[in-house]
This record gives C-alpha cells, structure tokens and sequence, in this order.
C-alpha cells in the first residue's frame, strides 16, 4: 500500500524559494553547465544509469535509488564507474513506505529517470501521474528498450536484440559469417542512453520556459533506428546495398577497414577522399593502384595488395609510416592501450580518480568546465546527507542505511 504524504513533512513542487541554488549545492559550483539541477535515478542497468553518469558528470546533483541487493547484473560498486559523480539512497520500493519517500525527492527534482519494463513504475506508486502529481514542472525520463507500446514492449530483451530488429546489427560484419557483437555501445549507449540525455535536456527546457513537465520515452530501437537515417537516404537514392560489406562506410571498400600486422595487431585505414586515398597508396608503396580507387572492378586486387603490405610489418613500424601524416590510419588499440596514446593522454581523454583510469567527461565546456568529482557511489552511503540537502527528511528513516559492505558484489 502507497502512504499518502503529510503536508507537513512533503515538499510541494519547486518554487523559487525552495530551489536548489548551485552555490549550496554539494560540489556544483564550476562543475559543468547542468549545476543545480537535480536528478533522481531509480536503479537500473545498462543505458540508465550511463545516461544519469552523463548527466551528472554535466554538473546535475544525482541522486540514485538503489535496492536493498543490488541490480542482478550489478559489479562491483567500487569499480562502477557510471556511478561516478552521484550520490546514493537506499529505498524498497515494495516496502509500504517506500513509494512515498521516492515521491518525496520527486517533488524536490527537476528530472527523474527510470528504467522498468511499461507500466511497472506505475504499479510501484512511482510512475508519471503520482509524480507529477507531486511536481507538475518535473521531467520524467523513461528508458526500455522496445518503447512504451508496441507488441513489443512488455517483452523481455537486451542491447543486441534491440538493434537486430532496426536492421543496424546486419550492417555490419563480413559476408557469410554471423554479425559481430558490438558490445553494447550501438543500442544502449548511442541509440538509448545519449537520445535518453538529449530528450531530457529538451524537456527540462521546455519545463522551464512553460512551468510544465512532461514525460520522454527513450526507446533503444527508437534511437538506434535513428542512427542510421544517412544509411537509409543511401539506400533510397541507391548509393547503398542492402547487404553486408558492399559500401562505403561497411567493410566492403577496401580502403575503409581494418588490416592485420605482422605481430597480430590491426590498422585501422580511412583514406575516403582522394587526396587521402593518394597519400595512403604511395606511404604503402603501391603506386600501381593510384587510380583504383574509383574503380570496384580492381577493388579485389587492392584489398589483397593492402593484405599483403601490412602483413609484412608490425603495428609500431606501421604507425611510425603514418604518423603525421593525412593519409588516415590509426593503429587498432586496446582498452587498457588507448589511455596512453600522445594525443589522448595530451587532451585528457582519461582520467584517473581513486585508482580507476577512466574516460573523462565529455563534450567541454569553456566557460562551465567538467569533472570526475566523485568516484561510483555506495549503495545507500549519501542517504544523511541527500535528505539533508533536499529537505526530505523521512527519506533517513530507519530502512536506509548504508550498504554493510561497499566493496562486496551485489548479489547476482
């Protein structure tokens, strides 16, 4: 059963005496162009709490809802880093009391974001009309894979199912042989979690500038879709086949893909233009395919000729041949290789806080600079301080205390 709020002890929706002021808020000032505004999270997986990390690495005060246990996919929340920059509550929101202490930060936020399968937020006592019951300005951001219809949506399913029905997955990969795996940076990340962020920031300003809140729905398919509009333009003009590694941008052009060294390693080639493609072919010493390049029928041929080249040195000797040069090659890194780059170590690509090299914030800012300003929060180890801070005081009932352990798993 959901409590009812007391008006005595359940803010109303904010005002201008009662918003956040950036200059109070813990660690806002200077910290990114969001300070001030105030998220809630409730705990979830994969593009959720990524989008709540851009978020607050953007300066916004998170504030994430964990569960008594943890995600079922959780790590170890030392190391999750996409729990950076926020601060944890512990809540059960199947305890009777649980809805109305969510609902009691709900009325002091400008954004909530929530990640459950359609309609389980509603049935939880947390989903859009109870919330914008309690702040009509609030902009609540809905993150699923399918969407919030559809046949659909109630179904179970992750990342590389999303992006296999929008027809992205069999883009990519070699003829005859099994898509690869993108891990999970095509539908969560770029398709969910960065249209979830852009739908939001949207929203809020909409809410600002209108006093009116409003519900997003993020769907991973919606966006991931949304990714390939170029493809499609492409392939309507029919300057795209519908078919694996016969384009431009998707294997088939021999002068836009990756080549193995002789060590094992891989190079990454990109020499589209002509000029590009000029300077590519004579640093590989093949000044016979100068003019191939705008002829498929020879395309077979190059690819094997460029085969042959990078095979016969390492990826060192090859990088020394491109370096400084415009003819579009990189070597292929690995993650724990990509931190120490010249040219990402120079701009701070990374970053290391507490021991964790991490990717640093990212786009800049030149006026509201950006930071790592906390390492991944504790399940349950800001509860004091957020109902100090918001002004919720029954959020520091007796269920949410800090996690025993901060460094032990979540339970699987």
């Amino acid at each position: 059963m959901t409590t009812t709020p007391d008006a005595a002890d359940a803010p109303d929706a904010p005002d201008a005496a009662n918003a956040v002021n950036a200059a109070d808020a813990p660690d806002a000032a200077g910290h990114g162009p969001l300070a001030g505004v105030r998220v809630v999270e409730l705990a979830g997986i994969g593009p959720g709490p990524f989008a709540a990390m851009l978020l607050a690495d953007l300066g916004a005060d998170v504030v994430r809802v964990d569960r008594p246990g943890g995600p079922s996919l959780g790590i170890d929340p030392a190391h999750d880093v996409t729990n950076r920059n926020k601060r944890s509550v512990l809540v059960d929101l199947k305890a009777p009391d649980g809805p109305a202490r969510v609902l009691d930060l709900a009325a002091r936020a400008d954004v909530l974001l929530e990640g459950n399968r359609p309609g389980v937020a509603e049935r939880l006592g947390v989903g859009p009309e109870a919330c914008h019951a309690r702040n009509p300005r609030l902009v609540y951001g809905r993150m699923t894979g399918w969407g919030q219809d559809g046949p659909l949506a109630r179904r179970a399913g992750h990342d590389i199912d999303y992006i296999a029905l929008t027809g992205t997955l069999g883009m990519i990969g070699a003829p005859g042989t099994p898509p690869p795996v993108p891990a999970n940076l095509l539908g969560d990340y770029a398709g969910g979690s960065l249209y979830l962020v852009v739908g939001v920031l949207a929203a809020l300003h909409h809410a600002r500038a209108t006093g009116t809140g409003q519900v997003v729905d993020a769907a991973v398919v919606d966006g991931t879709a949304h990714l390939s509009a170029m493809i499609h333009g492409m392939l309507s003009a029919g300057n795209w086949q519908d078919r694996r590694a016969a384009n431009l941008l998707d294997g088939g052009c021999p002068y836009y893909g990756t080549y193995e060294t002789a060590d094992g390693g891989h190079m990454a080639v990109g020499a589209l233009e002509p000029r590009f493609y000029d300077e590519f072919v004579r640093l590989l010493g093949l000044d016979g395919f100068a003019d191939a390049r705008t002829d498929p029928t020879r395309w077979g041929d190059l690819r094997e000729a460029v085969a042959a080249r990078f095979a016969s040195r390492t990826r060192a000797q090859w990088t020394a041949v491109f370096e400084d040069t415009d003819a579009c090659v990189a070597p292929v890194l690995s993650l724990r290789e990509a931190p120490h780059h010249p040219h990402l170590a120079a701009r701070g690509t990374f970053t290391d806080h507490d021991g964790l090299t991490q990717p640093a914030p990212a786009p800049r800012f030149s006026a509201t600079p950006t930071a790592v300003r906390g390492g991944p929060a504790r399940p349950g180890a800001d509860t004091a301080a957020v109902a100090r801070d918001w002004g919720v005081p029954r959020l520091a009932g007796p269920r949410e205390t800090p996690h025993p352990d901060p460094h032990r798993k979540a339970s699987p």
